[in-house]
């Protein structure tokens, strides 16, 4: 067991230097880990010093000493880790008061940089898996390969991943996750703040996709929706925390995230391929000429708001939201709506720049048909291999989260390439994606050519993708959707 102790030891050393446990709490934050499994046993010879400045490595020597000494079985490694650090991190009130204190102080700014940081010293977000998936930019869009989390490839299913057994909390984003242990949330640390005038919190996300992805959660647990309300509430964030972009998945399976049955946004520290198109025609708001509109240059179907006037950017934003609710175009095969339901939504994220508040709204159909039953403005059968989940609003945005599987597949794909093999039996299902690598070599089947041409591949999959979203494959049938919507 002295194995044990010492890494324990080491735990609460790193905890008063990284996660702000007093000194005065030691014997206690020892305790609390005691008990999880009845040590009593405990004398301290010398005192136990680290220099770590994250806890992967302490975690790892002290969850194979427990399993070691048979505290608990390798299964169960990850709650009880869980449970380790939560004894040892701040309470929720204290992390919050420390974030505002430094809000104060320095800034917006200077509080998220400190949250983040502490939400990966205390093993919240998992930056080190996170740090190991693939990522590249190819084609305009970010790819990144995700081997942290699971592939959901039925929406439905993707749904019941996100409701937890017995019914507690209600959704995986519920306030009453915080610390809680049945789904390892005990380092799970929230901020409190205002939207709207109604209740919200912030937090980081475990396995985020990008820089800082964190969600801003309604503390009522009420459907997501997009309304005028909305924005003005992604307007609120964007003026609290002017460092982020804030958005609202499209509130509509296929479409949207996979909790709808919680509002909450999407935003974080770093700017996606969407924020940065250019326009490809630019119109002065009919009855806001204070307020820009813009056509994107983007293969889905996205519009941009702008100006420093939040009324207009609320305005003309809950205008194009509330014609695209009840727009129909047989010929384009868009449907609002039909027995099976609502098929319209809209996916709206603002960013503040020097130009003013910048209102990005993607027009998104779930619409299925017997040629399409994934979804019509969804990813293509032949693309499924790649792509088969939602696409919801961030890689709408242009930053694609591509399932773990591919890492393996695609390396093995590529050295079949590599050695001028046919598909083997496993991999029959990328026949598409193989030949398009194989022309994209040109003749050079080196292994960082290769490499290149697989990713330039994914970059054209993704773009091809962005197109099968569009419910306007042309810009001026957009032109004419604002111009009868009475926009421009």
């Amino acid at each position: 067991m002295k194995k044990v102790y010492r890494c324990i030891d080491r735990l609460i050393d790193y905890a008063e230097k990284n996660l702000g446990l007093d000194a005065r709490n030691e014997d206690y934050a020892k305790n609390a880990i005691f008990n999880l499994f009845g040590l009593d046993s405990y004398e301290s010879d010398e005192k136990v010093f680290t220099d770590d400045k994250t806890p992967e490595k302490l975690i790892k020597e002290f969850d194979e000493a427990c399993v070691e000494a048979g505290l608990y079985d390798e299964s169960e490694s990850e709650k009880y880790c869980d449970a380790v650090m939560g004894a040892i991190t701040m309470l929720p009130s204290e992390a919050e008061k420390k974030f505002y204190e430094i809000k104060a102080n320095k800034g917006g700014k200077a509080a998220t940089e400190w949250f983040y940081d502490y939400s990966v010293k205390c093993d919240y977000v998992k930056k080190a898996k996170l740090d190991a998936n693939p990522r590249f930019e190819e084609n305009g869009l970010i790819i990144t390969i995700n081997k942290a989390k699971p592939e959901f490839r039925d929406s439905k299913k993707a749904a019941e991943g996100n409701k937890p057994k017995g019914g507690y909390p209600k959704c995986n984003i519920c306030h009453s996750n915080e610390g809680f242990s049945g789904r390892s949330k005990c380092t799970l640390r929230t901020i409190n703040f205002n939207l709207g005038g109604e209740k919200w919190f912030w937090q980081f996300s475990p396995y985020g996709y990008f820089y800082q992805h964190g969600i801003a959660v309604n503390y009522e647990h009420t459907p997501m929706h997009v309304d005028r309300g909305t924005f003005v509430k992604l307007m609120d964030f964007a003026d609290e925390f002017p460092q982020y972009f804030i958005g609202s998945n499209a509130a509509l399976p296929r479409i949207g995230g996979s909790v709808l049955a919680h509002d909450h946004y999407q935003g974080g520290g770093e700017t996606l391929p969407l924020q940065k198109a250019g326009a490809v025609k630019t119109f002065v708001c009919k009855n806001f000429p204070e307020a820009t509109l813009e056509i994107l240059d983007w293969p889905g179907t996205a519009v941009r708001v702008v100006s420093k006037n939040r009324d207009a950017i609320t305005e003309v934003s809950d205008a194009i939201n509330m014609y695209w609710k009840n727009y129909d175009n047989l010929e384009l095969g868009i449907v609002s709506k039909d027995a099976e339901g609502i098929h319209h939504a809209v996916s709206p994220t603002v960013v503040k720049t020097s130009r003013g508040y910048e209102m990005n709204i993607i027009l998104r159909s779930n619409i299925a048909s017997e040629k399409y039953p994934d979804g019509v403005f969804h990813a293509h059968p032949e693309f499924h291999v790649i792509k088969k989940e939602s696409i919801g609003l961030i890689e709408a945005q242009g930053l694609f989260i591509l399932p773990g599987r591919l890492d393996a597949e695609l390396a093995e794909m590529g050295e079949l390439i590599e050695n001028r093999q046919p598909l083997n039996e496993k991999l029959k299902d990328f026949g598409m994606i193989y030949e398009e690598t194989v022309a994209l070599c040109g003749g050079d089947y080196s292994p960082e050519n290769v490499k290149s041409a697989i990713r330039k591949e994914l970059g054209s999959v993704c773009y091809r993708i962005l197109e099968n979203t569009a419910v306007f494959k042309d810009k001026s049938m957009t032109e004419k959707f604002l111009r009868e919507a009475g926009i421009i």
